[in-house]
């Protein structure tokens, strides 16, 4: 019996027409929600390039800042309000004339822009940090939304700590705001204390008894203290919001905001069950997150969905075999449609023949039967000392067993001059595959990684450009190993090399051959293929 999509999941035919799904609008506050997770400081240069990808990106509303926290943080907001003419430009601000003021003065020159204020509403807030009365708080949110709206149009109201707080003090704020002229009402989840079905039930509640809550924008602000943030964003759209504020990465305070690529791809993969879309360019998604991951100086988990290293990778040989078959056996998104370079199988002990077989044809190697039973063996015992096994040691691997370089280029040998001098220096030995002739480079640099780069790229001129390396520790104590993963772009493709050794200078030059080598390989098999 053949049972279509339709028939086990009714949803998918719900909604075929993409027109007739609402838009949620994306309000990114990475720039300044995401700027408070400790460490994470931008200069204002940073945040302008980091401004112009999120432009790039596709995202609606752009928080670049709080304009009266810093002279840097003001020029940052006034630079991105000049610039950007496609976004709207928020300027964040307390329930402060000062505040609104540096707001206010800040945006200026945007072609569309928002004034954003928020005060605390909880009972805890209100006695332990405001210390005030909710009579007080309520009168200085009518004062000040009533002062904001004198300079813009468009005033975000947000009752700080919204979900800890008494649902009729809330509605009753949000009444008298939007008299005062607030069109967009956002109800926080400060402390990500909400569970969804109480976040969604507090939308609902409060667009339909507050008065006015008809006649604007309801948002969503989640923090991710319980990993919930994305649940609590979903279960906001549920409940009315058509506005979802969130980070890059998931970056903020404490755990977190909600996670721009995790929100996004939930309601693009689910789109017909949601029954919403968002204007976002997913193509952008990851070159915006490592932009991001790069200038506040924070790594990615490797389980982090979407654009963790582990998100599109496979090791157990069942995985494998079904990807190579048929993608969607085990993944439910296409990783190279968000930007995400295609590296689906990661070779280690769980890994079967036939997902070693197809990494080597990829470079252009093709082993018969008794070859592949002798590297499948040799890559076992390699497997179980290294957990992973880098594409440099496969092709070794091979070597070893068909008695002959597979490599257009070897290390031979490195030697690298550290000390308290400002240079250093580096000597590297390249054996070049066709002549077997063994070369030596000389070069210098500010550290003794860039001494050893300045070698190799004098060995093999026609590598990719150097674009990035992550270094991380495999084990503990004083013979620790180190994993190097370096990328290089040639022609507008990344190529990615992996080494693991006990010194992380040596790790690290033999993954730049290594990217290098997929580079000319995987040219060569495309010339073949060509041909063919």
């Amino acid at each position: 019996m053949t049972i279509n999509q339709s028939q086990t999941n009714p949803s998918v035919n719900a909604i075929n027409n993409s027109d007739a799904l609402q838009r949620i609008r994306i309000f990114d506050t990475t720039l300044r929600d995401g700027e408070q997770s400790p460490g994470a400081t931008l200069a204002p240069e940073q945040k302008i390039i980091l401004a112009r990808q999120l432009a790039k990106l596709g995202v609606d509303i752009i928080e670049p800042g709080f304009p009266i926290s810093s002279p840097g943080d003001f020029a940052a907001v006034q630079q991105i309000s000049r610039e950007l003419h496609n976004v709207e430009i928020v300027g964040f601000a307390r329930a402060m004339k000062v505040d609104i003021d540096a707001a206010v003065r800040a945006t200026a020159d945007a072609a569309r822009r928002r004034l954003h204020l928020f005060i605390s509403s909880s009972d805890i807030h209100l006695d332990f940090q405001l210390k005030k009365t909710r009579e007080q708080v309520m009168q200085i949110a009518r004062e000040m939304v009533a002062y904001g709206k004198q300079f813009v149009d468009e005033i975000e109201f947000s009752p700080m700590d919204a979900s800890r707080s008494g649902r009729e003090f809330v509605i009753e704020m949000v009444e008298a705001v939007i008299a005062e002229g607030a069109t967009v009402i956002n109800l926080p989840d400060t402390l990500g204390y909400a569970m969804p079905e109480e976040y969604e039930e507090m939308f609902r509640s409060v667009r339909r008894q507050a008065r006015g809550g008809d006649k604007v924008v309801f948002s969503a602000h989640c923090h991710n203290d319980l990993g919930l943030a994305v649940a609590n964003s979903l279960a906001a759209i549920r409940g009315g919001a058509t506005q979802v504020e969130v980070t890059v990465n998931g970056i903020g305070e404490r755990a977190g905001n909600c996670s721009l690529e995790e929100l996004v791809m939930a309601i693009e993969t689910r789109k017909s069950a949601i029954g919403v879309q968002t204007g976002i360019v997913t193509s952008e998604i990851y070159e915006t997150s490592r932009m991001v991951s790069r200038a506040m100086n924070f790594p990615i988990a490797y389980n982090k969905p979407i654009v963790g290293r582990n998100a599109f990778q496979h090791e157990s040989g069942i995985h494998q075999d079904g990807l190579l078959k048929n993608r969607n056996t085990f993944e439910i998104m296409d990783p190279e449609a968000m930007g995400i370079p295609r590296s689906m199988i990661v070779l280690g002990k769980h890994s079967g023949r036939h997902a070693i077989k197809h990494r080597l044809n990829e470079f252009g190697i093709t082993l018969n039967e008794e070859q592949l039973v002798d590297v499948y063996n040799r890559f076992i015992a390699k497997a179980d000392e290294l957990k992973l096994v880098p594409d440099n040691e496969l092709i070794r691997l091979a070597s070893e067993s068909t008695d002959m370089q597979h490599d257009p280029y070897s290390l031979v040998h490195l030697q690298v001059m550290a000390g308290t001098n400002e240079s250093r220096i580096a000597s590297v030995t390249i054996r070049e595959r066709d002549s077997q002739e063994d070369s030596n480079f000389t070069g210098t640099g500010k550290g003794p990684l860039e001494a050893v780069i300045h070698c190799i790229q004098q060995a093999i001129p026609e590598a990719g450009e150097f674009e990035d390396l992550e270094l991380h520790s495999l084990s503990t104590g004083e013979d620790a190993r180190g994993e190097a993963i370096v990328s290089i772009v040639h022609n507008n493709v990344r190529y990615r090399g992996t080494a693991i050794h006990n010194d992380i200078i040596l790790a690290a030059a033999q993954a730049y051959v290594a990217a290098c080598n997929q580079q000319l390989l995987s040219g060569q098999t495309s010339d073949a293929k060509q041909g063919a």
